[in-house]
């Protein structure tokens, strides 16, 4: 790569870089503040992302639905759109976007905000059937101080609503800038060349390592904890010279629940799987997904149609996408063993405060080492709330947060080990749990063991892997997060017994 470009482009990613840093130290909520659940990205005129922060994989293969969306509507300069109706560019409610225009293409955030005005607090509702249940619908609208006020008096905590909001703002408006300075020192023509070349060798680097694959169709089934049961994915990868197919044909339809999942979300879990299998030190742009088709029969749960339900879908089924994915090409090349295969989703709110997190757990054992324990896995790239400014912001105080000892399966190399996490509330509130691999343990690899499935417990009584319920004053929620798969078979006599 010319130097010159190598310059552009590391000016271009460190202002992706800086619009995170923006957002995340102006944000007010401790779920953008300290857990980092947002992300940030530029795009050209062609609605092509160019560069993108290191942020949440589920939000970041998504966003150009989003530009695109917005782009529909013939945005100027200055221009800022608000949106997050998964059918039109978004991925769940919750998930808040802003799209700018910019003097060389576009500036996006996406930030998961806390509340978003649901019958439940947190807006993430375990029993949610259809999209207008889990809270305020947004689709494409130019966002003034009018429309901000119109749609913060619908959530929860609106000061802080508005707060979030504006931190976002601010990181649009910072990208602007710093574009408008890039242009004048370099010239926009020059930029823009710059954007499309970007764009192209990242595309040149990822269908090169896709040719290295071998040829073939690979096919992989696995399956969501449904509350009535289990419902199937099916994908079938076709590599063929340098293209990547993937089809979800013959995975479980749609249905009235909130696992379902909009397109932008399948394709983000798919093109987060190439990536990670491919050359993953490529440029992060759009140009790394160009090689990858993505397939999703409408009307399923990787293709669902309004006004289905999507909370989960977002955060679990995306999970599931990506390990669907990996299994699939596991019988092309040797990939890890599962990790965890859930985002451990909680929230505890009420009408005075509201809190979200997500929990890690065990990564799977690849072939030459150890899985990582207490990460959070796949598509969630979020830290861990401290617990001084957790007990400090809400009336809830962490009694226990470990490792899961000896949750990750046994094998030549150990999956990581999950987490035990236990919550105590101070006031009387509503909890909401959204999580999976509670009743399927993530898999081993190479005659590995498979990692400890996941468990909740409220006060000592187990709850189903989905629930909401209602809380009083010294209740006590324990999340026992799933361990990753083991690698290799080898040493299998020398496992010690799991906690459970």
């Amino acid at each position: 790569m010319k130097i010159e470009l190598q310059v552009l482009g590391s000016s271009l990613r460190s202002i992706a870089e800086e619009m995170g840093a923006v957002l995340v130290r102006s944000a007010f909520s401790a779920n953008i503040k300290e857990r980092r659940d947002c992300s940030t990205a530029l795009f050209d005129e062609r609605g092509r992302m160019i560069a993108q922060a290191e942020q949440i994989p589920v939000h970041l293969g998504a966003l150009p639905d989003a530009v695109a969306a917005v782009s529909a509507h013939d945005p100027v300069p200055d221009d800022v759109f608000i949106l997050n109706d998964p059918f039109a560019g978004g991925t769940h409610l919750p998930d808040i976007t802003l799209v700018s225009r910019t003097a060389v293409g576009f500036a996006a955030t996406r930030a998961h905000h806390a509340d978003v005005g649901a019958d439940e607090p947190g807006s993430l509702p375990a029993s949610s059937r259809r999209l207008d249940e889990e809270g305020v619908v947004i689709p494409p609208t130019r966002l003034d101080d009018a429309t901000l006020d119109a749609l913060t008096a619908r959530m929860r905590n609106p000061d802080e609503r508005r707060g979030d909001l504006r931190a976002q703002l601010a990181a649009n408006r910072l990208a602007s800038r710093r574009l408008e300075d890039l242009c004048a020192r370099r010239g926009s023509e020059l930029v823009r060349a710059a954007m499309d070349e970007l764009h192209a060798y990242a595309e040149r680097r990822v269908r090169a390592a896709i040719a290295a694959l071998p040829d073939g169709r690979f096919e992989a089934t696995d399956v969501l904890e449904g509350e009535h049961g289990d419902l199937e994915l099916r994908a079938a990868v076709t590599i063929d010279g340098d293209e990547l197919e993937i089809d979800f044909a013959g995975t479980a339809p749609q249905h009235d629940g909130n696992l379902n999942c909009p397109l932008a979300v399948t394709r983000s879990a798919c093109y987060f799987v190439v990536r990670c299998l491919t050359d993953p030190d490529a440029p992060a742009s759009g140009g790394a997904f160009a090689p990858v088709t993505v397939h999703a029969p409408q009307g399923s749960l990787v293709n669902a149609r309004p006004p289905a339900a999507v909370a989960a879908g977002n955060v679990e089924t995306s999970s599931r996408i990506a390990d669907l994915v990996f299994l699939a090409l596991g019988e092309a090349i040797d990939v890890p063993a599962q990790g965890q295969g859930t985002m451990n989703n909680v929230t505890l709110g009420s009408d005075r405060f509201n809190y979200y997190e997500t929990i890690g757990g065990g990564q799977g054992a690849c072939p030459d080492a150890d899985g990582p324990s207490g990460v959070h896995v796949a598509m969630s790239n979020t830290l861990s709330t401290p617990t001084e400014a957790l007990e400090l912001a809400y009336p809830i105080r962490v009694e226990r947060n470990a490792l899961r000892q000896g949750s990750g399966g046994a094998g030549q190399n150990r999956g990581g080990d999950g987490v035990v996490r236990e919550l105590r509330v101070l006031q009387p509130c509503r909890l909401s749990i959204l999580s999976e691999r509670r009743r399927h343990a993530p898999q081993g690899r190479r005659g590995a063991e498979p990692g400890a499935p996941g468990r909740n417990l409220l006060n000592g009584e187990e709850l189903p892997a989905k629930v909401t319920r209602s809380l009083e004053p010294g209740d006590v929620v324990r999340i026992e997060t799933p361990g990753g798969g083991g690698y290799g078979s080898s040493g299998l006599s020398q496992r010690p017994d799991r906690q459970r």
